[in-house]
């Protein structure tokens, strides 16, 4: 990097423009790694060591009613990840484009999904602290708090980001290399 340390003026503009490039390009070369390399030409393996994990944990905890609000809509993620990676390796059997054009949302679905694993698994642990009366109850009152917070406004977010996957690469390729010209 740079090396800046002001947070103000020139100095952050330049900085913060240029890391922007590193981001753009980072997450796209991340989301291709992840959908075509290592879940699609893999056949989904380490996809499905994964969500074998949460589905064990959400099928464990169903009848766990001080966690049923994570729990439900986890394992509703859960399968519908696996049903939008078959959906996505089908339509890429087509079209190799559609790798492409799935990736980004592809990697940002599977980030929430992530964590909405681990927020439930927290708040579990969370809950079974309060139900214990061990530890700081404070603590373990706002990891809820911010498990509810994080399924409530943050992992809806998964909805668009379905909605993008699905729309297939038609919308992208269709347009000319002209279309892009500013020469208007």
């Amino acid at each position: 990097g740079h090396g800046f340390i002001a947070e103000w003026g020139m100095e952050q503009n330049v900085r913060d423009s240029r890391i922007s490039m590193l981001y753009e390009g980072t997450t796209g070369i991340q989301a291709l790694d992840l959908l075509g390399r290592k879940v699609l030409m893999t056949q989904g393996e380490a996809l499905k060591s994964f969500t074998k994990i949460v589905h064990k944990f959400c099928q464990t905890n169903e009848g766990n009613e001080a966690v049923q609000e994570f729990v439900t809509p986890l394992a509703a993620l859960n399968k519908e990840w696996g049903e939008l990676t078959m959906k996505v390796g089908m339509a890429a059997m087509k079209d190799r484009e559609e790798v492409g054009a799935a990736s980004v949302d592809y990697l940002m679905y599977s980030g929430y999904a992530c964590l909405a694993y681990f927020w439930a698994d927290m708040a579990r642990l969370a809950a079974e602290k309060l139900a214990e009366g061990t530890g700081d109850a404070a603590f373990y009152t706002a990891k809820l708090q911010t498990a509810r917070f994080y399924f409530q406004r943050i992992l809806p977010r998964t909805r668009t980001h379905v909605a993008t996957m699905l729309s297939g690469a038609n919308n992208l390729m269709d347009m000319k290399e002209e279309d892009f010209a500013l020469g208007y």
